[in-house]
């Protein structure tokens, strides 16, 4: 009788579960998941991509993938230097505007793993990641211009293809692991899904990831100021750099800020957010910057991403390393 009676409370027991759906992954309380993003408090973004190759930020022009023309790619370095600088993370460029993709995707053709390279690099990135206790976070472009309706190079131009973009996503986000922010790039615009749509859509598979939005109709958890400062959620103080944080003061849903900017200063010529040219390699903001900056992060609890862009060959240049090591021995001394 006590078996029958034990066999039955297991079976209600599992019943229950299917129903209330216990089987599902849980969102943890906003509170306690945006102290954990926040004690991210700083990290790497990686811009390696068509534009690495093209000198140009925008590489608007159509390219097979062997544009892509790299055969070495050094995650391993990228995640042991980002440890050695006192980050915590990495945010990685998945697809730029251009529409070629840094993993194996099964949406397009034009991606990493049809390159020369032969490498589902975001899989290596995420091994990397694991080795070096660093977490992951993804940069995706919203926008393409492959897709109908766009224009090529142009601002807000890249067209739609809803199915597609949500296509990708799912792919990110069910295949890596877990991501804790995605940063949105909307200057070729949505792709025809609206950032309402797009945030329930990355929820569905990760509800813990935060979504962010560097332009457009308001969104997501995470406040994005591209080129901008740190400074608290909203605050009337913050010296903006073009954009950046425009919507902190209509949306109310932000519950963390991060900004960013690229590690090589203003220059003539190349790029700012890929690896620019040779003639720049001796360019870079001192330590000392960087440091005040990840200082000021902490205090007003934003997040800080430091845009590096690898080389030819994969690597993070040295003197971006050098950099780097001394504003990680800044952390640690000052701690």
């Amino acid at each position: 009788m006590k078996t029958i009676a034990g066999n039955l409370f297991v079976w209600c027991a599992i019943i229950l579960c299917v129903f209330s759906g216990c089987g599902q992954k849980k969102a943890t309380p906003d509170p306690v998941r945006a102290k954990e993003v926040a004690d991210l408090r700083f990290g790497m973004f990686i811009c390696w991509s068509y534009s690495t190759f093209s000198g140009k930020e925008w590489t608007g022009e159509p390219h097979d993938v062997s544009f892509f023309r790299a055969t070495s790619c050094n995650t391993d370095q990228w995640a042991r230097t980002a440890k050695e600088a006192g980050m915590n993370y990495i945010l990685f460029l998945t697809k730029h505007h251009d529409g070629f993709c840094l993993w194996d995707t099964q949406t397009t053709d034009l991606k990493v793993t049809n390159a020369p390279l032969k490498t589902d690099v975001l899989k290596q990135l995420r091994a990397s990641c694991d080795k070096y206790g660093i977490k992951l976070a993804l940069y995706f472009s919203e926008g393409d211009w492959n897709w109908e309706g766009a224009e090529r190079g142009q601002s807000q131009k890249g067209g739609s293809n809803p199915d597609m973009k949500k296509a990708q996503l799912k792919e990110l986000l069910t295949q890596y692991g877990p991501v804790e922010f995605i940063w949105f790039d909307h200057a070729v615009g949505d792709g025809g899904l609206s950032h309402e749509e797009t945030t329930a859509w990355v929820h569905q598979f990760q509800p813990d990831c935060f979504a962010g939005y560097n332009h457009g109709a308001p969104s997501g958890r995470l406040s994005l100021r591209e080129r901008g400062c740190a400074g608290p959620l909203g605050g009337d103080n913050l010296t903006w750099v073009e954009d950046a944080g425009k919507n902190e003061k209509a949306y109310d849903g932000y519950l963390v800020a991060e900004f960013t900017y690229p590690l090589l200063p203003p220059h003539e010529g190349g790029a700012d957010w890929f690896y620019s040219l040779p003639q720049h390699d001796s360019l870079v903001f001192p330590a000392e910057k960087i440091y005040k900056d990840y200082k000021e992060a902490v205090e007003y609890g934003n997040i800080f991403s430091l845009n590096i862009g690898p080389d030819y060959n994969g690597n993070i240049r040295e003197i971006d390393c050098k950099v780097l090591r001394e504003v990680g021995r800044m952390i640690k001394e000052n701690k």
